[in-house]
């Protein structure tokens, strides 16, 4: 029952309540706020691109405290006890994002696909693309989207957790598990029809097929839904499109409805048209559009992973020099390139690695200089453009206060001369350096 305080008595009980509560508020007060104990770290470049600015700010600096980017500017001051990094003659900027990689491939002149796929056991195959993950980081690519394991299932989704947990060393993942391709349509082929052989994707067939595949390989652990729009049906036939606009609506709504990005490998024109009306986010390769195709891409933001290198790669791999004649393969992609640029297409930077060697992620920035892409446009496709399209900003891709400080240095200004980017010579993840 509630009692109801009245008269002298009352007063002088809710003076001594209040004279407590003041008394515990200035106890409060007047106690000094628990220190920040996270280790703080001043680095002192060169000069910093930012990932945003098309230059390279000379005299700036970047203190960092825990796992953030803390202050940017020229002249900080380093806090009491923190650790100061000299990096004389060097630039620091984000870590590189690598925007289509395969950790579970390693180059074809070393052993083809289908014989990665068909015989080099799950184990071997697991211990590769670990060794893989911690040269891509040492090389300055901090983040990565690996677009499918190739026939190795769900593997993806267990090193990213390894490297997640400090098991092992690599990038930060987003991975895409199976992927996804029309029935019959991918391989491994050439065995006796109607014999079952491992498959390098998940096969689907119709509506109902593809979105129970979306939200599977999303249950599994997929960050992005990569769909293959086209493929060769049968060995020495070109392209032809493979799934429906239906399909891939289907699809990509599922995925978005999961809040995953959707990529789509296609070049064929009617496979990279079903994929912009379904709404994807990035198209892969895309050799095959037409000023008209780009152009319908630019009004929807969609970005374009144009894998010059893999092209290039894989010509060289069959005895191109690099000279005249350019095999038609690389002339289809260095002219989809141009077209797409024309259109102002919003460009990814991801070069397929694992066609050819990870590590060497750079090869695809330099082929997208020679192409015509300043060296700026091509670092900032890497490092905020990336971020932008693979919804990693205000995580990723900037040095700019609040962000996370996965941060690089290289041996001279990269936003004059790409191969600069070759020459990494330290990297931090996270706040940690993990190379010196």
């Amino acid at each position: 029952m509630a009692q109801t305080l009245s008269g002298a008595g009352a007063g002088d009980k809710l003076g001594d309540e209040a004279v407590k509560i003041w008394a515990l508020l200035a106890m409060f007060l007047a106690t000094p706020a628990l220190a920040d104990t996270s280790p703080a770290t001043l680095l002192r470049p060169a000069a910093v691109f930012d990932g945003i600015d098309p230059v390279a700010h000379p005299g700036w600096q970047v203190l960092v405290v825990g796992d953030r980017i803390t202050a940017v500017g020229p002249s900080l001051a380093a806090p009491a006890g923190a650790t100061v990094i000299e990096l004389p003659g060097d630039t620091l900027m984000p870590g590189m994002i690598e925007g289509h990689g395969h950790l579970f491939l390693h180059p074809y002149d070393e052993t083809s696909w289908d014989d990665q796929v068909l015989h080099e056991p799950l184990a071997l195959r697991t211990a590769r693309a670990v060794a893989q993950a911690r040269t891509t980081l040492m090389a300055g690519f901090t983040s990565e989207r690996d677009l499918g394991t190739e026939g190795a299932g769900y593997a993806d989704v267990g090193l990213k957790a390894a490297i997640d947990q400090d098991i092992v060393p690599g990038p930060r993942m987003l991975v895409a598990t199976r992927a996804i391709v029309a029935l019959g349509a991918y391989g491994p082929k050439g065995f006796e029809p109607g014999v079952a052989i491992p498959q390098g994707a998940e096969e689907v067939s119709g509506v109902d097929s593809i979105v129970a595949a979306v939200r599977r390989q999303i249950a599994g652990g997929a960050d992005v839904v990569k769909l293959y729009g086209d493929y060769r049906w049968r060995p020495g036939e070109p392209s032809m499109p493979t799934l429906s606009l239906d399909e891939m609506k289907a699809a990509t709504a599922a995925a978005h409805d999961a809040g995953r990005i959707v990529a789509v490998h296609t070049s064929t024109p009617e496979g990279m048209r079903r994929a912009i009306a379904a709404g994807v986010d990035t198209i892969e390769h895309g050799y095959g559009g037409t000023p008209e195709i780009f152009a319908a891409m630019a009004a929807k933001h969609i970005a374009l992973c144009p894998t010059l290198a893999a092209s290039d790669a894989v010509a060289r791999y069959r005895g191109w020099k690099g000279g005249d004649p350019v095999p038609e393969s690389v002339a289809l992609n260095r002219s989809a390139f141009a077209l797409a640029r024309a259109a102002h297409v919003d460009m990814c930077m991801g070069g397929d690695v694992g066609v050819f060697a990870h590590g060497e992620n750079a090869r695809e920035m330099e082929l997208m200089t020679a192409a015509g892409m300043s060296p700026a446009q091509v670092l900032i496709a890497a490092t905020s453009g990336n971020a932008r399209y693979f919804h990693l900003a205000g995580r990723l891709g900037a040095v700019r206060v609040g962000l996370l400080a996965d941060l690089i240095a290289v041996q001279g200004d990269p936003t004059h001369d790409i191969a600069a980017v070759r020459a990494v010579k330290w990297v931090m993840k996270g706040g940690r350096i993990v190379r010196q």
